[in-house]
């Protein structure tokens, strides 16, 4: 059998087609290819964007914000030394880009002016960390990526 041109074309056309269907089904098929939202709730969390903007400006104009720094027992999260830390609530959020099910969230209750986030919770790598503060009725907000 001669294959001709037009022949070679539609050949073409098949096992090009045959390829981007094997392309899309492995990629939604496959686990290791599930990529995931930064959240679940992206529009509603967009929706309280505002708010988050108005506690980074509250945090700005404290005198000494909050501090970290690793150590052997884990990260070490420093508050500011002018205030009394035991009326300070809240929540810090550490989020793992790279892997969702190493995210995780803590309530702040301190008996002193650090908080310890221990070593075992954390692999390393790069992590964000928001921590969602408040003291005498304002709110604050502290944002950063951390390499650990």
């Amino acid at each position: 059998m001669k294959i001709n041109w037009g022949t070679g074309i539609v050949i073409a056309f098949i096992g090009f087609i045959s390829f981007i269907m094997y392309f899309i089904i492995t990629m939604n098929v496959n686990d290791a290819y599930d990529h995931d939202l930064v959240t679940e709730d992206y529009y509603a969390e967009e929706l309280e964007y505002q708010k988050d903007i108005d506690k980074l400006k509250n945090a700005k104009h404290l005198n000494e914000n909050i501090t970290y720094k690793k150590s052997v027992e884990g990260l070490i999260i420093d508050f500011p030394n002018n205030i009394d830390f035991k009326k300070i609530t809240g929540n810090v959020f550490l989020y793992r880009p790279s892997n969702k099910h190493l995210d995780f969230e803590t309530a702040i209750s301190l008996s002193k002016p650090t908080l310890l986030i221990p070593d075992n919770r954390l692999v390393d790598g790069r992590w964000n960390i928001k921590i969602d503060w408040q003291y005498n009725g304002k709110s604050y907000l502290f944002k950063e990526s951390i390499n650990y």
